[in-house]
């Protein structure tokens, strides 16, 4: 007898068990940053929450097909989705970008809608413009994908490793209406945790296939639309693609293994649980840090700065890979602030007297200066005794 290839081969799919045990402690977490978050929310003005979300779709757009290898006009992106928003951001914007903020704000605001074969081939066209130019080769759009075997290979031609083949074209439709079925009988299962049913409808979904190409940008927004659901929130703060980019090769190691293994899937639930609190750890990380800027100038909003001053403080203040977390030195804000060596030395002096910065240990060249995040004296705080 032939053993089964893929998981849809076995015989009692697609009736999928795990085990609650390893996943509670991932459900718990995952739970009580969700709820952080929302709470953390609550505190930031309206402005500052669409200009959250925006960031959020922005990047989660942006990652979710850098995870295929497309690398997007970010800028576009950012001006379709700005405009849906209600934001005045100028840009220009391109038939592909207008269809991937439709796609995803339909994922997400439209949230309490049915999933229905239609909706998903009208994401399908959103994912693909037919006059958009970039088509490589002929895809059916807004349509099932063809009869021909639909694999993932990578090595030489004469010699192809699959790593996966989904399910034939043959009976394609009844999976799919199966799936779409549960999706949205699911919804109100009392016994089915909100996030185990995303990591679920994710690995149903993906493993189908059911489009020639986009698939995987699909199950991630359908991904959204579980996660919007179950959280009956429709603005998102949270970039899950973002997580799942950042673990590329461990994403499609656990999918390979996964679609090859039994219908127990609590390894797929725990890397899906896992990359999901990545994500809302540091969603909490960002939302921190506007807050904390929200306080620094609530306790600075007396001081007269310089222009330059405030551009160097809201660098501080943002954080990230632009933030020097390690402190900034006098030569760094001279060219972030395009002042002279003596300017900025003596701006950097200012601000410490003001108590916007404080000087950490070190001296002469190397020494660097922080953000007074907590608004303690600077005379307090200056370790390096000056």
């Amino acid at each position: 007898m032939k053993e089964p290839f893929g998981i849809w081969e076995q015989p009692d799919w697609p009736q999928f068990t795990w085990q609650a045990e390893p996943l509670a402690p991932l459900l718990r977490a995952c739970v009580k940053a969700q709820g952080r978050l929302l709470g953390m929310l609550g505190a930031v003005g309206r402005d500052t929450e669409v200009q959250s979300c925006l960031d959020a779709l922005l990047q989660n757009i942006v990652t979710s097909s850098a995870i295929e290898g497309e690398q997007l006009n970010v800028g576009s992106v950012r001006s379709s989705l700005a405009r849906r928003l209600g934001l005045s951001e100028e840009g220009r914007t391109t038939m592909r970008s207008e269809g991937l903020a439709e796609l995803l704000l339909d994922a997400t605001s439209a949230h309490h809608e049915s999933l229905t074969l239609e909706r998903l081939f009208n994401w399908h066209r959103w994912l693909f413009p037919s006059d958009d130019g970039l088509l490589t080769r002929p895809l059916r759009i807004g349509t099932l994908r063809g009869e021909e075997p639909m694999q993932v290979v990578s090595g030489r031609i004469d010699r192809p490793i699959v790593h996966f083949e989904a399910p034939p074209r043959a009976g394609l439709e009844e999976q799919l209406d199966d799936f779409l079925a549960w999706f949205e009988r699911s919804r109100n299962d009392a016994n089915l945790d909100p996030l185990l049913r995303a990591g679920i409808a994710h690995f149903w979904f993906i493993t189908l296939h059911p489009f020639d190409d986009g698939n995987g940008r699909l199950t991630r927004a359908l991904t959204d639309l579980a996660l919007a659901q179950g959280e009956q929130q429709a603005i998102r703060f949270y970039a899950m693609s973002a997580s799942i980019l950042d673990d590329r090769g461990g994403y499609y190691h656990i999918l390979e293994t996964s679609q090859k293994g039994t219908l127990d899937i609590t390894a797929w639930l725990q890397w899906f649980l896992t990359t999901l609190l990545k994500s809302l750890e540091q969603a909490l990380a960002r939302i921190d840090r506007v807050l904390a800027k929200a306080r620094f100038w609530q306790a600075h909003r007396s001081q007269m700065l310089s222009a330059e001053q405030i551009k160097v403080l809201n660098r501080l203040l943002d954080g990230g890979s632009n933030g020097f977390e390690g402190g900034i030195s006098a030569t760094q804000y001279q060219a972030v602030a395009k002042v002279s060596k003596a300017t900025a030395t003596r701006h950097l002096g200012d601000l410490v007297e003001k108590g916007c910065l404080i000087r950490l240990p070190g001296g002469g060249r190397s020494t660097r200066y922080q953000v007074n995040i907590d608004g303690q004296p600077s005379s307090t705080r200056d370790t390096n005794g000056s």
